[in-house]
């Protein structure tokens, strides 16, 4: 039981973070605008096609996904952010923490389906964690010079 709630807390965070992504996307200001744009609208669309694998390995497990935003944000370890003009170094830094967050919890719940032999979610927390993974070295990369985070 404690792998679905994780894969629902799971799921809660991709819910939160589509938005906080598009929040982010939209409001980025300054020279590498585009860049971060551009970066922004890739990990929403990763993290959708995220959302619904996790949502339908729940339905596979004969379990009911959560649905409704209330339920995301009460489950949720990442928090939305305000409306507002967010710098690049602002950006990856909030994205920074998020995708720490995530990659965090996609290995407690490999380790948990492994312990299961639930190869189908442990090779699907795997492959999370290999491109946050990578994601996470890019921001690195970006931010090593014009950043301190």
């Amino acid at each position: 039981m404690k792998k679905v709630e994780l894969l629902n807390k799971y799921l809660s965070n991709l819910a939160v973070l589509l938005i906080k992504l598009h929040n982010l996307h939209w409001n980025v200001v300054g020279q590498q605008f585009m860049s971060i744009h551009n970066f922004t609208e890739s990990q929403y669309d990763t993290y959708f096609v995220y959302y619904d694998d996790v949502a339908e390995a729940l339905k596979m497990q004969g379990q009911r996904p959560l649905v409704k935003m209330k339920d995301y944000l009460a489950v949720a370890s990442i928090q939305e952010v305000e409306d507002k003009d967010f710098s690049p170094c602002e950006v990856l830094s909030i994205i920074k923490a998020d995708m720490e967050e995530m990659n965090r919890l996609a290995r407690e719940i490999r380790a948990i389906a492994s312990e299961e032999d639930d190869f189908a979610v442990a090779n699907m927390m795997e492959d999370h964690i290999s491109a946050t993974v990578k994601q996470l070295w890019f921001i690195d990369s970006m931010t090593k010079v014009d950043c301190k985070l």
